[in-house]
């Protein structure tokens, strides 16, 4: 049961770590789900795609990397928009953004135009309002169960990748792709529109922690630039080293005969404990911290690399799997914990999009680098080294982030 300290009553006053912020959460996390078909829809069009305009598997792969480039900047406008005008505006142009590409994605008549649409409508003004600016936004309506509310807002993406893509399929089959498209773009502006007006309450920033917080805050003695160049390149990292199975299981498997059935079924569960991972490690960040939260995800993200390393037998290769997908689901979140412990609230969705664009670019740059290593070298054993050694730059710096000292205030 609450203490009605003073701080409490603000905070009861402000909706903070009310029943109104729980309920609150759930409409973000469904927002975010919906919105993250736009992340998954070019991978499940691809072969459609392909057929269609005649061409050959890398051209085909690039709406999906446009799209990606878009929602990594994306998410730093609509974030810095999300920081002006709360959260309702962002998102509801992002329910149009969605409606409107995929209507006009239906209607293309070549890959380029097709490309364009994807990247620029769909990635950059669509979905990428839906991921990081809605965990910032959520990160401002609690305290003590902070970690916990950007874990389980934070798995929408998770939750997309599982949801949207055999819905995709089973109407592309029944349909074709373009009365997919122009169904999921309606689909969007009808359930994103309405659930975004139960955002419309502004979100409680003081331009100062709320007192609870402010109490037990510590601020580290470097520069807040610096620090934000820091979580950059430990997000850029982390996720390079992320993508090298998350991308290539499904190429490994079949390198090893087992088949490409067998490798989509390890991303699938790499998918499945991913969402377990990322709202398990936010009931850890309420308890020891953002950076501490990341340190643990990262050694445990490395340790698991390492596993790929011996163990390449089926049976093993889906628990080395599970245990990826369980130590690296939280890292991404732990992120927006730490620039809400050491950052300004007001800043938090500039801040918080800027990391995940760097996260995002780590994925995007670690495929291709797999890749690469993999043309050049006939195996995936250098591509592992390869993560670990990223990975170990990213277990570096939150080691040394740890290690700081800090400067305790009390911002009111």
């Amino acid at each position: 049961m609450d203490t009605l300290t003073p701080a409490r009553i603000a905070e009861l006053e402000s909706g903070i770590e009310t029943a109104y912020a729980w309920r609150r959460l759930v409409f973000s996390l469904v927002l975010s789900t919906i919105g993250g078909v736009g992340l998954w829809s070019a991978v499940v069009v691809l072969p459609a795609i392909q057929a269609e305009f005649g061409i050959a598997r890398a051209s085909a792969s690039l709406p999906y990397t446009v799209t990606m480039v878009g929602f990594a900047f994306g998410g730093i406008a609509t974030g810095r928009l999300a920081d002006r005008l709360g959260i309702m505006f962002p998102v509801i142009g992002g329910a149009i953004a969605l409606g409107l590409g995929y209507l006009a994605a239906s209607q293309t008549a070549s890959l380029w135009q097709f490309v364009a649409v994807q990247g620029v409508i769909i990635g950059l003004f669509g979905s990428s309002a839906t991921f990081g600016p809605l965990i910032a936004d959520i990160s401002h309506w609690f305290t003590r169960n902070r970690g916990t509310a950007v874990g389980i807002c934070a798995s929408g993406s998770y939750l997309a990748g599982t949801v949207w893509p055999p819905v995709l399929q089973h109407f592309i089959e029944g349909y074709g792709w373009r009365a997919t498209y122009a169904g999921v773009g309606i689909f969007c502006v009808a359930t994103m529109l309405p659930l975004s007006l139960a955002l419309r309450r502004r979100t409680p920033m003081l331009h100062g922690e709320t007192p609870v917080a402010a109490a037990g805050s510590g601020v580290y003695r470097l520069s807040p630039n610096l620090l934000q160049t820091l979580l950059v390149i430990a997000g850029f990292a982390c996720c390079l080293a992320m993508s090298m199975p998350q991308v290539h299981i499904v190429a490994y498997c079949a390198d090893l005969g087992y088949g490409v059935a067998r490798g989509a079924e390890m991303l699938s569960l790499m998918l499945g404990t991913g969402v377990v991972s990322r709202m398990a490690s936010g009931w850890i960040c309420d308890r020891i911290g953002g950076v501490r939260t990341l340190l643990l995800g990262s050694a445990l993200q490395c340790l698991t690399l390492i596993f790929y390393l011996p163990w390449n037998g089926l049976t093993s290769l889906y628990i080395v799997s599970a245990l990826f997908g369980l130590s690296q689901g939280g890292i991404v979140p732990a992120y927006a914990i730490i620039v809400r412990e050491y950052f300004a609230p007001r800043e938090a969705g500039a801040r918080v999009g800027l990391i995940l664009m760097a996260t995002i670019f780590g994925m995007a740059a670690g495929g291709w680098m797999s890749g690469a290593i993999f043309d050049l070298t006939s195996s995936y054993r250098a591509a592992f080294v390869n993560g670990i050694l990223w990975n170990l730059l990213n277990l570096s710096i939150a080691l040394w982030l740890l290690r700081q000292p800090r400067a305790q205030t009390a911002r009111a």
